[in-house]
């Protein structure tokens, strides 16, 4: 679904009502901006969360080893902590 948003000149632009609702901003919130070579995505801090959190996982897999809890871990076991 395409939706025409208006750009003012210092910026500002609005979210409608509807859209705001369904992604859970009807009280504000942040909106990440991704700039690609075919235009600008927006995601909401949830969405951008979810997305590195499947890209981090495309590259460790399960291993649970890749955890930062494991990496801390490891560290603290290395330094003799």
């Amino acid at each position: 679904m395409t939706h025409q948003i208006n750009v003012t000149p210092n910026g500002r632009m609005s979210l409608p009502a509807d859209i705001r609702r369904r992604l859970g901003l009807n009280e504000g919130g942040a909106i990440y901006l991704d700039e690609t070579d075919d235009g600008v995505i927006l995601r909401t801090a949830a969405q951008a969360v979810a997305r590195a959190q499947a890209l981090a996982k495309r590259y460790t897999g399960d291993n649970p080893d890749a955890s930062v809890d494991a990496f801390l871990a490891k560290r603290r076991e290395e330094s003799g902590e």
